[in-house]
């Protein structure tokens, strides 16, 4: 436990050791800023052909057991929720992340899978995060990403608005107000998705790209809509059938027109809850099946027919970071955040002069 509350502070430091040949602890990266610290190269490379690690359901780090059960769920999930023991072991299934949105992104993650709804006998109208049960207000968790962005104006985040529960039309045009107040002029308008490239933002000062599932984003140019960024989504238990669905899907991907989510995650069923009732989503799935999900991202590749955003539920899982957080060269790597002189990220063929740094030495964190 100790070892993991050290990798957590220093998470939130944005920083990480980084070990010198003899294993020592030399170097530190802050992965806060990785994208700043990405070499010219890939500048112009659309955003739709790099690596970009994201997280499922990335507001979830936090429930309230208190509050009702969300609309997003059964009648008879909300009757048995009336039991206080049940609300318990929701929150073991409804918490897919431990690091709040400020952590996540001090270890770099860019994209974030969100799900909102408004809460019954709410006069007035907030909108909160959702899943099974109810999380922080939209508000907070914006004002928490606007602080970060505006201390790493190089730095851009993709915010996928994919599921509403229980909004109407005066719901919606609030939380779209909420989005201008929070990010005013860092907000990216709808476009070409191959003209969004690091430095077209970077010229433009825009850091936030909105997606939003519904028709409303129609009436606004900042939002853009949620075929622009398609993720397909497995919906098994077993690793196999998922690496083989990604594996699919990533060759249907369209090498034009959109980014692409890979969603790496596998998704309990009613006699998977049963069976890990008390052990929750990450010992009942996620911790089981990470070695073999880590195994496919590190074989994988960016590019227009490539892997583009990769999600996962406990980001924070140190074998997890591995893949995320900075390394030497090797085109085997999920992502390698770069800094000066040491090494190249993913792109779709880098120089040949990099060719003799293709090797493996993955972090040590701890």
């Amino acid at each position: 436990m100790l070892a993991v509350r050290k990798v957590r502070r220093k998470l939130r430091m944005g920083t990480i050791c980084s070990p010198n040949p003899s294993g020592t602890k030399t170097l530190e990266v802050c992965n806060a800023d990785w994208m700043a610290s990405l070499p010219p190269l890939l500048h112009n490379v659309p955003l739709s052909n790099l690596a970009i690690p994201g997280s499922h359901d990335s507001f979830s780090y936090w429930v309230d057991e208190k509050s009702p059960v969300g609309p997003d769920q059964t009648p008879a999930i909300k009757r048995l929720a009336r039991i206080s023991l049940v609300k318990k072991l929701m929150k073991k299934w409804s918490v897919t992340q431990n690091l709040t949105f400020r952590e996540q992104l001090d270890a770099g993650i860019r994209y974030f899978d969100l799900r909102v709804s408004s809460k019954p006998g709410d006069a007035d109208q907030e909108i909160y995060f959702i899943h099974g049960l109810f999380g922080i207000r939209v508000w907070d968790g914006l004002m928490e990403i606007d602080s970060f962005l505006t201390q790493h104006p190089q730095e851009i985040v993709f915010l996928d608005f994919n599921h509403f529960y229980a909004m109407d039309e005066a719901h919606h045009k609030r939380l779209i107000l909420r989005i201008q107040e929070a990010f005013g002029s860092k907000l990216c308008s709808a476009c070409s998705v191959e003209s969004m490239t690091l430095r077209t933002l970077w010229e433009k000062k825009c850091q936030v790209l909105i997606f939003y599932h519904c028709p409303f984003y129609k009436q606004y140019p900042f939002l853009w809509p949620g075929k622009k960024i398609p993720a397909p989504w497995a919906n098994t238990t077993s690793v196999h059938k998922l690496i083989l669905f990604l594996e699919t899907t990533l060759s249907e991907r369209s090498p034009h027109g959109s980014f692409h989510v890979s969603q790496a995650i596998l998704t309990p069923r009613v006699k998977t809850i049963a069976r890990g009732l008390v052990g929750g989503l990450k010992n009942t799935l996620v911790h089981r099946n990470l070695p073999a999900i880590l195994d496919w991202v590190k074989t994988q590749k960016p590019g227009a027919l490539g892997v583009n955003i990769i999600t996962s539920d406990f980001v924070d899982l140190i074998k997890y970071l591995q893949c995320f957080l900075p390394q030497e060269h090797s085109q085997r790597s999920f992502l390698n955040f770069s800094y000066p002189g040491q090494m190249l990220p993913w792109s779709s063929s880098p120089p040949q002069d990099h060719a003799s740094q293709d090797h493996e030495r993955p972090l040590t964190l701890l």
